[in-house]
C-alpha cells in the first residue's frame, strides 16, 4: 500500500469512529436539583439529536438479585419465578427503575385488565395497565435505550418484577392499584391521560432536539437512595431522595406512629367487643392506610402478618382485666381448651399451610364457611330460634331490665357473673344471669386446632370464627363468647408470632410498638362499652363483620 494510500485509509478510520462521538456529543441534560424529597418532582431539561425521540432511564443505584434475599420463603418462591421466568438467581437489576419517553410503543402497550372476584372467574371489574413488551420485540434501539439494563435476562427479571404482584411485594415495592389489588407497578411513563402517568410530562421539540420532562418519584423511597439518569443510553447525571417524615425501616413507609396508635385504638375497641375480625380490620388498616411494605427482597406479608400480631395479643390484654376480673364472666375451662388447641395450630401445623396450600382456594372455603356463619347468626335473631333458646332469651329479659333500672337510677349497668355448676373435659355446664349453659371443652379444643392453623396463615386471631361457633354451635350468648375469644386469640397470637419468629421474620418495631399501645387502650375501651349494646345488636354487627369478610376472601369489595 503507498503511503498516500495509507493516509487515506487513516482518515477514513477516524470519520467513521467519530461519528457516534459527534451523535453523542449532542445529547446533554441537566437535572433540577441534586436532592429532592420522597415523593417530590425531579425536571430533567436538555438536547438530543434532533429527529430522534427521547428516552430517559431513571434507575436506583441499590439494585437486587434473587440471590440477595433473607427470607426463609422468599428464597424458595424467587428461585422458583427465576426459573419459570427466564432469568437466575445472579441476575441483578435496580430496585427501582422507569424509563421516560415520548415514545412508548417499543416497550409495550395498552391493555385491559380484569382484577377482583374469585378465582374461577375472569375479574369483576376491569381497568387497564401497561403490558411490557418481551425482549425480542423491544428492537436494537429500544435494547439500547435501557440503561443500566443491557441483557435480556435482566429485561425478563424486570418485567416479573413490575408485572407479578409477588416480585411488586418483594423487589419493586411500587404499586399501581385498584382499591386493594394490585395491578402492575409503574415503569415506562410517557404523557397521557393513563392513571400510572399522573404527574409525569414531556415536551420535545423534534427539530432541535430540546426536551423537558418532569418526572414524580415514589412517595415512599427509603432516605437517601441514590438515582443514576441516562438520557437517550448516555449517563448523564444521579441524584439523591431523601426522607419526608417518620421512616419505618421494615415496614419501608413514611408514617407517623401517632396515626398509627389511633387506628390500633378504633380497631381494638371493635375487636374487644364483638370478639372478632380485630385481625383482619388491622390489616385493612395496614394495607390501606399504613401501606405496610417491606424491605428489598422480603414479601410485604411477612412484616405486616408479624406486626398485626400485636393488636389480636394486646387488645385482649387490654379488656382481659375487666372480663375476667371486675365483671367475672370468662368461662375459663372452654377458653383454655380453645387456647391450647389454637396455640398448636398455629405453631406446629399452620406453617405447613402456608407454605404449601393454594391460598386463593382456601380463602374461598373459608369465604363459604363465614358467610354461612353469618346467616346462622342472623338466623339465630329470628323469633322461632329465641324460642329454642329460652336460656338466652330470659338472659336478655333479665340484661335489658338491668340496663332500664341503672338508667332510671343514673348509674351503669352491671353484668352478670359465671358461676360454674359442673367442670369436666367433656362437659362444663355454668349460670349466667341466673340461666344455665352447657359446652363441651374437648371439642371446642379441637375446633380451636382448626382455627390456629388459619391464624398462622394470616396473621390473625382466628376471632372471627371463634365467636359465631360458640353462638351457633355451643349456644353462647355474645357476652360470654366475647371473652372466650378474647383467650382464644391471645394463644393464636402468641402462637404465630413464635411461628413468624422461628423462621427469622420480625415486624418493624415502631409498627409494632405503635399497635401495642392503641390495642391495648383499644380493648380497654372496649370491654367498657361493651355492655351499652344489647345482645341483638352485637349479634347484628357480628354477622354485618362475617358478610364483610366474605366479600373480602372472595375479593368482590375491592375498595376496603
Amino acid at each position: 500500500m503507498t503511503t498516500k494510500a495509507r493516509v487515506l485509509a487513516l482518515v477514513t478510520a477516524a470519520l467513521v469512529l467519530s461519528l457516534p462521538l459527534a451523535a453523542g456529543a449532542q445529547t446533554s441534560a441537566s437535572l433540577s436539583a441534586t436532592e429532592i424529597e420522597a415523593g417530590g418532582t425531579m425536571t430533567i431539561t436538555g438536547q438530543i439529536e434532533p429527529g430522534s425521540d427521547l428516552y430517559i432511564a431513571i434507575a436506583s443505584q441499590q439494585d437486587f438479585a434473587c440471590k440477595d434475599t433473607e427470607g426463609t420463603y422468599e428464597t424458595k418462591k424467587l428461585k422458583k419465578a427465576a426459573d419459570k421466568g427466564s432469568f437466575t438467581v445472579d441476575t441483578r437489576i435496580p430496585a427501582l427503575y422507569y424509563v421516560l419517553t415520548n415514545n412508548s410503543a417499543p416497550f409495550g402497550k395498552t391493555i385491559d385488565k380484569k382484577y377482583g372476584g374469585p378465582s374461577f372467574m375472569s375479574g369483576l371489574y376491569k381497568t387497564t395497565m401497561f403490558k411490557l413488551n418481551k425482549w425480542g420485540e423491544l428492537g436494537s434501539l429500544a435494547e439500547a435505550m435501557l440503561g443500566p439494563i443491557k441483557d435480556e435476562q435482566q429485561w425478563n427479571m424486570f418485567r416479573y418484577t413490575h408485572e407479578n404482584k409477588y416480585g411488586i411485594n418483594v423487589v419493586t415495592k411500587e404499586q399501581s392499584k385498584r382499591g386493594k389489588i394490585t395491578i402492575f407497578a409503574r415503569s415506562i411513563l410517557t404523557q397521557s391521560e393513563n392513571y400510572w402517568d399522573k404527574d409525569t410530562e414531556i415536551s420535545l421539540n423534534k427539530e432541535t432536539g430540546e426536551f423537558t420532562a418532569t418526572f414524580k418519584t415514589y412517595r415512599h423511597v427509603a432516605p437517601d437512595s441514590e438515582f443514576d439518569v441516562y438520557v437517550n443510553g448516555a449517563q448523564v447525571d444521579s441524584f439523591n431522595v431523601a426522607g419526608k417524615g417518620f421512616w419505618l425501616s421494615k415496614a419501608y413507609r413514611y408514617m407517623n406512629p401517632l396515626w398509627i396508635i389511633i387506628g390500633a385504638i378504633l380497631v381494638g375497641a371493635y375487636f374487644s367487643m364483638i370478639g372478632a375480625a380485630g385481625g383482619m380490620l388491622m390489616a385493612a388498616f395496614q394495607i390501606l392506610v399504613v401501606r405496610t411494605s417491606s424491605p428489598v427482597g422480603i414479601d410485604a406479608v411477612n412484616v405486616l402478618k408479624p406486626s398485626n400480631i400485636a393488636l389480636t395479643l394486646f387488645s385482649p390484654l387490654g379488656s382481659f382485666y375487666r372480663y375476667a376480673v371486675v365483671e367475672r364472666r370468662v368461662a375459663w375451662p372452654v377458653g383454655l381448651s380453645f387456647g391450647v388447641g389454637i396455640a398448636i395450630g398455629s405453631i406446629f401445623l399452620g406453617k405447613y399451610v402456608a407454605q404449601f396450600v393454594d391460598m386463593k382456594a382456601y380463602k374461598e372455603w373459608l369465604a363459604v364457611l363465614v358467610v354461612l356463619m353469618g346467616f346462622k347468626t342472623i338466623q339465630e335473631l329470628m323469633p322461632a330460634a329465641m324460642e329454642k333458646r329460652k336460656n338466652i332469651k330470659n338472659m336478655v329479659k333479665k340484661f335489658n331490665s338491668e340496663v332500664a333500672k341503672a338508667k332510671a337510677e343514673g348509674r351503669s349497668a352491671e353484668m352478670g357473673k359465671i358461676e360454674p355448676v359442673k367442670t369436666g373435659i367433656m362437659d362444663y355446664r355454668f349460670k349466667f344471669w341466673g340461666e344455665e349453659f352447657s359446652i363441651n371443652p374437648l371439642l371446642f379444643g379441637i375446633i380451636g386446632l382448626f382455627i390456629g392453623i388459619v391464624s398462622r396463615t394470616f396473621g390473625i386471631g382466628g376471632g372471627f370464627l371463634l365467636v359465631p361457633t360458640m353462638t351457633s354451635l355451643g349456644g353462647l350468648p355474645m357476652y360470654v363468647a366475647v371473652p372466650i375469644s378474647l383467650i382464644g386469640t391471645s394463644f393464636s397470637s402468641i402462637g404465630s408470632f413464635i411461628g413468624y419468629l422461628s423462621v427469622g421474620y420480625l415486624p418493624d418495631l415502631w409498627l409494632f410498638g405503635a399497635i401495642i399501645i392503641g390495642g391495648f387502650v383499644g380493648g380497654s375501651l372496649g370491654s367498657r362499652l361493651q355492655k351499652l349494646f344489647s345482645e341483638k345488636t352485637l349479634k347484628i354487627v357480628l354477622a354485618v363483620t362475617l358478610f364483610f369478610l366474605f366479600f373480602r376472601f372472595f375479593k368482590i369489595e375491592v375498595w376496603i
